[in-house]
């Protein structure tokens, strides 16, 4: 048996800061993204999944372990975030399956579309899709939070999340499997990142909604909804500078996570293992309950 307290490091890293988006590779501590301890058991063997945020943090995590459970992966990232992209793309490869890059912005309509029909033309078609590209920035107070910055983080998280989905249908059948990703923010709301949190409810929403569109068809939708989890959203601006002191050690296990702990709830939720699972949202807090 394994201690959850203690299989991975109690993280207490230094303030830091990156520009916004930041790179995963210029982080202290180094976050664990499974590249040294995820084994895959081919349970996703001939799967073709996009994941959005695919670079770095848990959407790098789910890439390495979907590539190792044996399927072929497509990542969607910031141009600037290509050095995290690269060692991602090298891991899917190195795992034996085929890999697919798409740099561009979520915001952008166009580029959603384009993104779905690539990674679908490349990859020889979709049956996952992980949307888990999202911006986190912090703001003292609601009259605090400049208009274009409200709508930047809406046209990342709500409109590029529904775009990507709505081009997906193209290509998803019976068997499919979309997974958003939420957050503890969405029942437990800090006080100063309003609008990240209140993007994070209406993707749990969407999440169930789409789920009873679309599982009596034979897709299955649902959410993971993370709590702290040591990413580069953290040192770009996610938190304040005065939290990443101790950052997670208020949850019940004492610490924060580990993007590579994040990933076995988004291998089973597209696995055959949660055939009879749609509609739900899967906490991986810390041992914080949700509702």
């Amino acid at each position: 048996m394994t201690d959850p307290r203690t299989i991975h490091p109690k993280l207490d890293p230094d303030v830091q800061h990156q520009p916004e988006p930041g790179l995963e590779t210029r982080m202290q501590p180094q976050a664990d993204i499974g590249l040294e301890s995820y084994k895959g058991s081919g349970r996703l063997a001939g799967r073709k999944a996009l994941i959005t945020g695919g670079d770095s943090g848990i959407g790098a995590a789910v890439a390495i372990a979907y590539a190792r459970e044996g399927a072929d992966v497509a990542i969607a990232y910031l141009p600037s975030e290509q050095p995290d992209a690269d060692r991602i793309i090298a891991a899917i490869e190195d795992a034996g399956q085929k890999a697919f890059a798409f740099p561009g912005d979520v915001q952008d309509a166009h580029h959603c579309q384009e993104l779905v029909d690539k990674a679908a033309d490349a990859l020889g078609g979709l049956d996952i899709l992980v949307n888990n590209a999202s911006r986190q920035i912090w703001h003292e107070g609601i009259e605090n939070i400049p208009d274009e910055e409200f709508e930047k983080t809406m046209r990342t998280n709500l409109f590029g999340n529904f775009r990507v989905t709505k081009q997906a249908m193209k290509y998803l059948e019976p068997g499919a499997s979309i997974i958003f990703t939420s957050s503890i923010q969405a029942y437990e709301p800090s006080d100063t990142l309003l609008d990240y949190a209140m993007t994070k409810a209406a993707m749990n929403n969407l999440s169930k909604g789409l789920a009873t569109q679309l599982t009596p068809k034979g897709i299955r939708v649902n959410a993971v909804a993370p709590g702290p989890v040591w990413t580069v959203l953290q040192p770009t601006d996610g938190q304040p500078p005065e939290k990443l002191d101790g950052f997670g050690q208020h949850t019940p296990l004492g610490r924060a996570g580990h993007p590579v702990e994040l990933a076995g709830a988004y291998v089973f939720l597209a696995s055959d293992e949660a055939s009879y699972v749609s509609g739900e949202t899967l906490g991986v807090t810390g041992g914080t309950p949700t509702p």
